[in-house]
């Protein structure tokens, strides 16, 4: 059985080969790269064997070169997810391990602590919103490896142990550190659980900064250009709070030049891609194609990358992160003037013997001129000529073709530079807060560092060795990390051990930066000497450091280059540029070019606004108020270079770093051609050393890097024990390992004991491996033979079991069937006792019910009578007030009052006599005539007199006979108008469109907008007046106290009133009113209804109130709605009787008068109903109506509850004999009082 050997390749000859075996090749050449790679044996052959490695190749291993063989770990073949526990811990175990479960789409891995993350070139379903709940709230090693899982643990570890985080994130470009990020970002978002906005523009942030850092680059479509560190602050509950951004060392040099296939930074292809075509030609933009900038690298275009969509997501993302539309337009225009001064060209000249240079006319240089809003020759001189300050003088120089060109690209890259930190800046001040003071509310933060890796070109510059010195800063920290947590774990399982001797990179940091002849000093120290050079600063560095082993010296005098032995291997850079780049400093044409601009967008990012201020790496002050002259400050007080910038961030970065705890991402980028399941062996080789992976294998290997605990040992290796001392140790974990460890590896003590695990070096734990191999052997004899007599024992007992099944199944049912029968027949029983039993307690109970209810039914009429005969009092008492104040007016009016005597008083004054006079009941009908006797009586031979201009007609009535509307054909209506009343509610109407939150129930109190929206503000205010005028008509509002009257225009508030409304009769011929008539009433009612005047401020009558009211509706169409919304209004959940019937009144005068719009229509129909129809409803029988006609004549129509206006008229039209019926309408007489019309399409009972 081959699954149990595990074989040791030793050079004796009775090593034997099998099939299927999996074993490490070593390499035959001596390459560095080179490591020994896994391989099958194949085929086996006397004398050679043959085997395929992991890259598909075969190889045919002879009898002499069996010593490049070595055996594969077991768990080497299918892989581990954490790579501490790989029997071959070395670069080649693992390596395999990442490209075995990189075939089966496992693209994460542990190594301990850190997590390597492969990337995998193609979408994977592991991102969801259920693999984030998955992790949450999950210890690490629980589940698969995953980012989630180093995000959570990061969360839970900061909340538990009140201790900041951090993940560091490394790796090549293409490696996956950016979208490692956004998905760490998008967890804690998540999982802190509020959703808050906060948590969004944290989020919005990554669009903008990668639009503005990232470009296409040979080995990443989207290459990070810059490093950074979020900070991300937590409350104590975990809720994300604020956020804080740090950006390290921006590639300012693309904006002018890119390799070949790279193209410059997202935002000038997404700018021009996604810009309306107006916004375009206000900046004098056209296609990628036309500017040079963008086109240095030959690629103008990236497959996967949409520029138009991705500029509406940074457009969007600003807008959540607070930038303005003119912010957003600035940053727009300084964009546009780059792309513009990248096409400005020169031509050679000479001026005064000198090689000189001038700008070639463009359309390019007015708009930059345009943009940056500067003048012609301010800008022309700033390009072509230098100037320097001699002995307090300004001394220029011209400017070459290609010195004007440097100068005009110093000039870009400054522009960006400054405007890629006023990005961060901006994007800071949205998403920071300030934290409070609080000691109970302490602040917790998580932080990001997303850093370029370790760079190793053919040629290596500046930038190189900046990137590099930060990998050298935080292999240092990894390195000091990992060392002491292995420190820790050995003190904590108390283990005697020596001191572990690695690999250490400190050397090579106090080379770079220790103080004060480190690289960076020296490099500073030149870059501040005003006669330094590139040579003279590497024949500085020879001299001091000849005798450091760190550092490599040129290989000849005429070698530019300086070398550095990093812990990834050796680098050797170029020293040309470096000192300018160092410097990294704007000339003064510029930075007086950029003052004198009228562009403040462009002076706040340069930061011109103060006396004193940093531009790139130096200061400048203005000499006098308006001056456009710069001098320098004091040598000794300028700002530090570039590498001492970077220098001072790294050193504040580590104090950060070191306060945390840290949790390590090496991204592995399997492959240069973006292509999934292409995995480069080389590549993840050279990237593992530079990652510093490999370090860290060092480290494990030289203490004891294989461990088990007490049980897993026992389990794995107790087999090599005999079985009766096996057994004597069987619940005793420790004891077993002990015994195992003297009898099978001896007593030296190269294994040692702790407190809960054993540890072992590796040649022990083949040795052990080789035994227990040994052991299986034997006993998968023993095994096979004691499987075979269980096979055939066990079948033998199943089928006995079966016999024995068969005849306990039958006898139970046999019992089972008579057992159903007879507890069928006691539930039949059951059933008939249950039924009676229910029967009997709900007769009872029905009958107490009964009872029950006609005692609660009594209760309430009796309450019922009791709450009329009380509301009867109250009204009869209103009434008697209503009707003594109006005496008491009339004789005012009238005459001097006459004041009693004293006798008179006294026999006035019975109390009797009042309390009898209050308490008198009169009938309804005599209470309305009371209070509104001034409306006109009924017309038409009715009682009263007949309306103004028929009084000669009222001699001709006659009676005409009864007629009967059931022999009147009916005219079917619209089934619009009729479907779905019950659907238009007031409430409804009341919710949809009153404005302000205004509700539908009645209330006392003057509104402070009316119920609707209009537009007009007059009529706003005639809505308010209005609201007054129906609130002191109803009672719900005193009447104001009386004062001069001093009318409108000098006539009375009745007879302005009366002649807008065109009540009075017109002494004019009918052909003589037209237009005119109309336009005049309109002019009279707008002065005579204003709302403030003292028509609404003084007392009125009823009369004076009504006509006020429909007034203004008769001469503003657009109140109408609102007038019968204030109506119902203060019908509905009206419980004062009086107010109610006057309400009611109102509502049936103004019906009379105008109709609502279509869209209150509806509603309305619902509303007023008067007694006709239930009368109608109750009697189930047509009703008489007395109908008077105009021309005095009168007849009596039969109605029911369904007849219409429409129907009686054509009735009635039909009866006189008119052929047309267009422009009659049916008047209502309430309490014989004003006649109200009604719209065709009201049932006639209903108006």
């Amino acid at each position: 059985l081959s699954i149990f050997h595990i074989y040791l390749f030793l050079p004796n000859p009775h090593f034997k080969h099998f099939c299927g075996d999996h074993v490490w090749l070593n390499p035959l050449s001596a390459n560095k790269t080179s490591v020994a790679i896994g391989c099958i044996v194949k085929e086996t052959k006397p004398g050679k064997i043959l085997v395929e490695d992991d890259e598909g190749k075969e190889h045919w291993i002879r009898a002499e070169d069996l010593d490049t063989l070595s055996p594969m770990h077991p768990n080497s073949v299918q892989g581990v997810d954490d790579m501490i526990r790989l029997g071959d811990l070395n670069e080649a175990g693992m390596v395999h391990n990442l490209l075995t479960r990189y075939r089966q789409h496992k693209i994460y891995t542990y190594t301990g602590s850190i997590l390597v993350a492969v990337n995998p070139f193609q979408v994977l379903p592991l991102y969801t919103l259920e693999q984030v709940q998955l992790y949450c709230s999950r210890h690490m090693g629980e589940l698969p490896p995953h980012v989630f899982a180093i995000a959570n643990n990061c969360y839970f570890n900061m909340k538990r142990n009140k201790r900041d985080q951090c993940c560091i994130i490394s790796g090549e470009s293409g490696a996956g550190k950016t979208e490692t990020t956004k998905l760490i970002l998008q967890f804690l978002a998540t999982v802190s659980g509020q959703h808050s906005w906060i948590e969004q523009q944290v989020l919005e942030a990554n669009p903008i900064l990668e639009a503005f850092g990232n470009a296409k680059t040979i080995r990443n479509d989207n290459s990070s250009r810059f490093g950074k560190y979020i900070d991300i602050h937590f409350n104590p509950s975990g809720v994300i709070e604020g956020a804080r951004i740090e950006q390290f060392l921006l590639e300012k040099s693309r904006v002018c030049r890119q390799a070949p296939e790279e193209r410059n930074y997202h935002i000038f292809y997404c700018m021009l891609m996604g810009m309306t075509a107006e916004e375009k030609q206000l900046l004098n933009l056209g296609t990628p194609s036309e500017y040079h900038y963008l086109t240095m690298g030959n690629c103008t275009s990236c497959e996967g990358l949409n520029d138009a969509k991705d500029y509406a997501h940074v457009r969007s993302a600003m807008k959540i992160l607070m930038f303005s539309d003119s912010e957003n337009w600035d940053l727009s225009k300084l964009l546009a003037a780059i792309l513009h001064l990248g096409n400005v060209e020169f031509m050679a000249a000479v001026f005064e013997n000198l090689d000189s240079s001038d700008v070639m006319d463009s359309p390019a240089f007015p708009t930059v001129l345009k943009l940056l809003e500067v003048e012609y020759q301010a800008l022309r001189d700033c390009l072509i000529k230098h100037s320097i300050i001699i002995r307090g003088e300004f001394v220029t120089r011209p400017l070459n073709i290609t010195q004007a060109a440097d100068r005009r690209d110093a000039f870009v890259k400054g522009i960006y530079g400054h405007l890629f930190l006023w990005i961060v800046k901006k994007i800071n001040t949205a998403i920071f807060t300030p934290p409070g003071q609080d000691p109970k509310n302490v602040r917790r933060a998580i932080g990001l560092l997303d850093i370029f890796g370790f760079e190793n070109f053919q040629n290596n510059s500046f930038e190189q060795l900046c990137i590099n010195f930060a990998n050298e800063h935080l292999q240092q920290f990894f390195v000091q990390h990992v060392f002491t947590m292995e420190q820790e774990e050995y003190l904590s399982e108390n283990i005697a051990w020596d001191y572990i001797h690695y690999n250490d990179n400190r050397p090579t940091l106090d080379l770079l930066a220790l103080k004060p002849m480190s690289i960076i000093s020296l490099l500073d120290e030149e870059s501040r000497f005003p006669k330094g050079t590139d040579a003279t600063m590497l024949q500085k560095l020879n001299n001091v450091h000849a005798n450091n082993k760190a550092y490599l010296q040129p290989k000849n005098i005429h070698d530019a280059r300086f070398g550095i032995t990093h812990f990834a291997g050796e680098v050797y850079y170029q020293t040309e540029g470096f000192l300018e780049k160092n410097r990294d400093v704007l000339s003064t044409d510029i930075l007086t070019l950029v003052y004198s601009s009228k562009n403040k967008f462009l002076r706040e990012i340069f930061k011109l606004e103060s006396a004193g201020t940093k531009l790139g790496h130096g200061t400048i002050i203005r000499a006098k108020a308006g001056s456009q002259h710069f001098k320098s400050t004091d040598p000794s007080k300028q700002p530090s270079t570039l590498a001492g910038q970077f220098k001072k961030s790294l050193d504040q970065l580590m104090k950060i770093l070191t306060g945390c705890q840290p949790y390590f991402i090496r991204c592995i980028k399997p492959n240069e051609y973006k292509k999934p399941l292409l995995f480069d062996r080389e590549l993840c080789i050279r990237q593992l050393r530079y990652s510093g992976m490999m370090e860290t294998v060092h480290i494990r290997k030289s203490g004891f890097p294989i461990r088990y605990t007490f049980e897993e040992f026992s389990q794995r290796f107790g087999m090599v024990l005999p079985s009766a001392v096996r057994l004597q140790f069987l619940d005793k974990a420790r004891q077993m390992t002990l015994r195992i460890a003297e009898m099978r590896l001896g007593t030296d003590k190269e294994w040692k004991v702790g407190k809960t695990k054993i540890f072992l070096k590796d040649n022990q734990n083949t040795l052990l491996e080789v035994q227990r191999s040994q052991a299986l052997d034997k006993a998968a004899v023993n095994i096979q033979r004691v499987l075979r007599g269980y096979k055939w024992r066990k079948e033998f007992l199943r089928q006995r079991r079966a016999a024995v099944t068969l005849q306990a199944g039958w006898r139970g049912y046999y019992n089972r069937r008579n057992f159903k029968q007879i507890i069928l027949g006691f539930e039949r029983l059951q059933a008939i006792a249950r039924s009676q039993l229910l029967a009997k307690q709900y007769q009872t109970m029905r009958q107490r019910m009964v009872q029950l209810q006609a005692l609660c039914r009594g209760y309430l009429v009796r309450q019922q009578v009791q709450a009329k005969r009380r509301a009867v009092v109250v009204i009869q008492a209103h009434a008697r007030g209503m009707a003594a104040r109006r005496n008491f007016r009339q004789q005012k009016a009238n005459g001097p009052l006459v004041i009693p005597t004293e006798e008179q008083k006294s026999q006035t004054a019975l109390p009797t006599r009042k309390r009898k006079s209050i308490y008198d009941t009169i009938t309804d009908t005599e209470m309305v005539e009371q209070v509104f006797g001034f409306l006109p009586s009924m017309i038409g031979g009715q009682e009263g007199q007949a309306p103004q201009r028929f009084e000669d007609l009222e001699a001709g009535t006659q009676k005409l006979p009864e007629v009967d509307l059931d022999t009147v054909p009916m005219v079917e209506e619209s089934e619009d108008d009729m479907d779905g009343l019950d659907e238009y509610t007031f409430p409804k109407f009341a919710a949809t469109y009153f404005q302000k939150s205004a509700s539908h129930t009645h209330i006392r109190r003057p509104l402070r907008y009316p119920l609707l929206y209009h537009e007009n503000d007059a009529d706003c205010s005639a809505a308010l007046a209005v609201w007054s005028i129906i609130l002191r008509f109803m009672g719900d509002l005193p009447e104001p106290v009386l004062f001069a009257r001093n009318g409108l225009h000098g006539g009375s508030v009745t007879q302005q009133i009366h002649d807008t409304l065109g009540r009075e009769n017109s002494t004019q011929p009918p052909q003589h009113r037209g237009s005119t008539q109309v336009t005049s009433q309109l002019n009279i009612g707008e002065e005579s209804f204003e709302p403030d005047g003292p028509i609404s401020d003084r007392p009125m009558s009823n009369l004076e109130k009504v006509h006020f009211i429909v007034g203004y509706a008769i001469l503003r169409r657009n109140l109408r709605d609102e007038i019968y919304c204030q109506i119902c209004k203060q019908l509905s959940e009206n419980f004062k009787t009086s107010s109610l019937a006057r309400g009611w009144i109102l509502l049936s005068l103004c019906l009379g008068c105008f109709p609502p719009s279509e869209r209150f229509m509806k509603v309305g129909r619902t509303q007023g109903r008067v007694f006709l129809c239930p009368q109608a409803v109750k009697s189930k029988k047509h009703i008489p109506i007395h109908v008077a006609l105009e021309t005095g004549e009168s007849l009596t129509v039969m109605v029911d509850s369904a007849s219409t206006s429409r129907e009686v008229c054509r009735h009635i039209a039909h009866k006189q004999g008119l052929s047309d019926h267009l422009g009659f309408s049916l008047q209502v007489a309430v309490y014989d009082k004003v006649p109200l019309g009604a719209p065709s399409t009201f049932y006639f009972p209903h108006t």
